[in-house]
């Protein structure tokens, strides 16, 4: 039989959207392959890492009719990748291996029975579904997603925290030293829901999003997520824990505020940071009434000094921060101006984003 028919560029794009999170090397043998379901004439590839199963369905050609079987993913993408983009490609089911035909070349693939593959079991409930363009979630991940922690001990701050309430759908992250929150509003009132995406997840979602048009519909469960999104069906474990309580971490009501160009603010970090330790990335701001002044040294007494002309009139105050936190923050902005607020040189600086409040960032200050 012949599961597929068509060209290269098609097949590929297919297995791609699926095969991110497929580990080369894993306990379970069949967990590198993805699974293939031909019903009648529509085609559909399933992957799992047994937390995370990602689907799609796709019109790829070839013979009409029910088959079932898994396939080394990774090699088919190898095998694929290796040939012109508008060469039809076909695979072929023969005994118990896979035909894998291009032009003159011919590549015979083991598989592995479909009934061995271990499908995620979905949760017996999921809350109500509501949706975002893809666009939107894809723009509140990059707000987000630099604050995640990297395999920190307390597990609930390797993701991302989604909370969906009312009309309004917010995202937070933070690895202890900074915080990143982001909202964006929902076309639908839904009750209250807190869930933590794994971050595994989101960086793959990140990289499936799209700035096209169309929603991304999204429903929570006790321990699961599910994402539905151009013919695609993402269904993900959750991080169980108690995030903290952000709320409580954003600050409110600091006196001094300075509202100034982001692209000159993060040219000017950018400079300075050039100079900082490889260990200890700290530079010191220095706000005074119509200037900042942001200065770094490093071990081998090099220095650097930069000076923004600004609108501000507050007190003065010397204050250091970890650089690559504010670097982040600004880098993954597009607006032109920012506003800094801070209280004084021991306590944590709200960056957000002038007359909105769908951004706010919070970042620790660090002795220097």
């Amino acid at each position: 039989m012949i599961v597929l028919k068509a060209t290269q560029d098609k097949v590929l794009a297919a297995l791609q959207s699926v095969s991110g999170i497929v580990e080369r090397r894993h306990t379970l043998p069949i967990l590198a392959n993805v699974l293939i379901r031909k019903t009648g004439g529509q085609l559909q590839l399933t992957t799992s890492d047994l937390e995370i199963q990602i689907r799609t369905t796709a019109e790829l050609g070839g013979d009409e009719g029910n088959f079932t079987t898994t396939i080394g993913a990774r090699k088919l993408i190898d095998i694929l990748r290796t040939m012109p983009a508008d060469q039809t490609v076909s695979l072929e089911s023969s005994a118990s291996k896979l035909v894998l035909k291009g032009g003159k070349s011919r590549f015979t693939l083991q598989s592995l029975p479909a009934e061995d593959f271990p499908l995620v079991q979905e949760a017996a409930s999921f809350g109500p579904v509501f949706s975002v363009p893809q666009k939107t979630l894809k723009d509140l991940l990059g707000q987000v997603s630099f604050s995640m922690a990297v395999h920190d001990i307390r597990y609930y701050l390797n993701g991302i925290l989604f909370v969906a309430e009312g009309k309004q759908l917010s995202l937070v992250a933070t690895d202890g030293h900074r915080l990143a929150f982001a909202s964006a509003t929902l076309d639908v009132e839904v009750p209250r829901q807190e869930v933590i995406l794994p971050r595994k997840t989101v960086l793959e979602m990140q990289r499936l999003l799209s700035d096209a048009e169309g929603a991304i519909e999204m429903q929570f469960a006790s321990n699961q997520a599910k994402f539905s999104f151009g013919g695609m069906e993402f269904v993900t474990k959750l991080v169980e824990g108690k995030f903290p309580d952000y709320n409580r971490v954003i600050p409110k009501n600091h006196k001094n505020s300075v509202t100034l160009g982001r692209a000159p603010l993060l040219a000017s970090l950018q400079r300075t940071a050039i100079l900082t330790s490889e260990k200890f990335k700290g530079v010191r701001l220095n706000l005074e009434p119509g200037t900042l002044r942001i200065a770094s040294n490093n071990a081998e007494q090099e220095e650097a000094q930069d000076e923004l002309d600004i609108d501000y009139g507050g007190d003065a105050i010397e204050i250091g921060f970890n650089v690559t936190y504010l670097i982040d923050a600004l880098a993954n902005m597009s607006q032109d101006m920012v506003k800094l607020d801070l209280a004084d040189s021991n306590s944590s600086a709200l960056l957000t984003i002038p007359d909105n409040a769908s951004f706010k960032y919070v970042v620790m200050p660090m002795r220097i």
